[in-house]
């Protein structure tokens, strides 16, 4: 069966740009450029996300801060190797881009409209890790590997809470599943081994809903209120 790598991976975001296009890399002549996007959520806060886009999709003066815009395309990953370590970076490769009208509105988000969605089909690579938080909130960490074309694969991370934790700490590696949730950015310490400590910031998809892709198994789990995050 030809694979659908569209439908694989896909996602919608809505907010407004933080910061100028900064030049990225160039492949066959085609540039490409990065830059954040704030992506409100429903508690008031916001989530800074990185997105990668072409030259092609856009005009010189159409990337500007504050600009509204239409993101859709797919959260991807490569690795990058900084002082003899691999690190897995996360970006959204935007497809396409429209520039809103209303640009003097406010982003807000609103259960009504759908401003970070992101589905992903994909197999569970690593063994989940499944936790408490001191309060009794159940969280289950999994790295989903999702195939693109031309023999690539991204690897997700995403983090599962209540139900959806349960259920995901008993899967097996291998196991395929259908994620639907929103991207969100998250700020942690990273401690080195000569004592200093670097700000970061970590990105990954939190579940929504999970479901078991084998036409034998109808397992289908939701979790609602999912907008806080916890630190691990």
């Amino acid at each position: 069966m030809e694979t659908n790598y569209l439908e694989n991976n896909n996602l919608i975001l809505v907010g407004k740009i933080t910061d100028e296009k900064v030049f990225s890399h160039e492949i066959y002549g085609e540039k490409f450029y990065t830059f954040n996007l704030s992506v409100p959520r429903l508690s008031g806060n916001a989530d800074i996300i990185p997105i990668t886009i072409s030259e092609r999709l856009f005009k010189e003066d159409e990337l500007v801060v504050d600009k509204k815009v239409k993101v859709k395309g797919q959260f991807r990953s490569y690795n990058s190797y900084e002082k003899e370590k691999n690190r897995l970076i996360l970006t959204v490769f935007a497809k396409d881009i429209e520039f809103l009208e209303n640009q003097d509105e406010e982003v807000v988000a609103s259960k009504d409209f759908i401003s970070n969605e992101v589905t992903l089909i994909g197999y569970i690579c690593k063994v989940p890790i499944y936790r408490q938080t001191p309060f009794g909130r159940e969280i289950a960490d999994i790295l989903l590997a999702v195939n693109r074309a031309y023999n690539k694969s991204d690897y997700i991370p995403c983090i599962a809470w209540g139900r959806n934790a349960r259920f995901c700490s008993k899967m097996e590696v291998g196991t395929e599943v259908k994620i639907i949730g929103r991207v969100q950015s998250r700020n942690y310490e990273k401690k080195h081994e000569d004592g200093t400590v670097e700000q970061r910031i970590a990105y990954e998809v939190s579940i929504a809903s999970l479901e078991l892709v084998d036409e034998n198994n109808d397992a289908n789990l939701s979790e609602e209120n999912n907008e806080q995050i916890e630190e691990a």
